[in-house]
């Protein structure tokens, strides 16, 4: 018997991080590559859900006209737009066939049971209320939280959400809040859907916090959301430091 031990091969240490590392850079620009293709169609996807979307939750669209918003004005938004203020919001005014301001259209999201849910919502600024929602993105459970998609007697609580302003205009005048199915003696309250609580809550959250925030921005620059030729402030560049 030998006393001679059985060499093992050795592994080609340095060959296999070069295979590695060219799986993981040809990984990296397809990944890149399928995202530069696909991110065209995803934006252009979006912007047909967002139209069909304004149409529901503002009555007697015909067009729209998208600005964003913000502390320091209200900003239009054209293909040519490069450079917006990074704390501004999107919204989308509508207008009937005659011109005429409709209302707004904005969206607003929170986690919900599962997922972040993400809806569209329509404001009036002359009635100061909520006019319609339309879900964007959802995960809720199938039957119950997807409910507030679809359930008729929630929806009915957008028709015309009470959303007034305080007296200093700076916030609303009452919170929105969702209560328990069959409790609601408000305008401003929303009824919940029996068994999808935790959705419902949701919808009352985002609009409130939502509305807290922009309705104040809207009801400023009424007359320039109004007119089909508002004055709207350029952004314009910092000097550098």
């Amino acid at each position: 018997m030998s006393d001679s031990q059985e060499v093992q091969p050795q592994t080609p240490s340095f060959s296999m991080l070069k295979t590695l590392a060219g799986i993981s850079m040809f990984s990296g620009f397809f990944v890149v590559m399928v995202y530069e293709i696909t991110k065209p169609i995803i934006a252009e996807n979006k912007r047909i859900a967002i139209e069909k979307a304004i149409s529901v939750v503002v009555p007697n669209v015909s067009f729209k006209k998208d600005f964003l918003l913000d502390d320091d004005g209200l900003f239009l938004l054209t293909a040519d737009t490069k450079e917006t203020p990074s704390d501004g919001e999107k919204i989308y005014a509508a207008y009937n066939d005659k011109g005429e301001l409709q209302g707004i259209a904005l969206e607003a999201a929170l986690t919900g049971y599962q997922d972040v849910i993400r809806i569209l919502y329509g404001y009036d600024p002359v009635c100061q209320c909520v006019t319609g929602i339309k879900v964007l993105k959802m995960a809720e459970t199938p039957g119950l939280g997807d409910k507030i998609a679809f359930d008729p007697d929630f929806l009915k609580n957008f028709e015309a959400l009470d959303s007034k302003l305080n007296e200093e205009l700076n916030g609303l005048q009452n919170e929105i809040v969702t209560v328990k199915h069959g409790t609601k003696t408000e305008p401003w309250q929303i009824d919940a859907i029996s068994g999808a609580t935790i959705s419902s809550v949701a919808i009352g959250k985002m609009i409130n916090r939502s509305g807290q925030r922009m309705m104040p921005l809207i009801i400023k620059h009424y007359e320039q959301l109004k007119s089909q030729e508002p004055v709207v402030q350029e952004p314009t560049e910092q000097e550098p430091k």
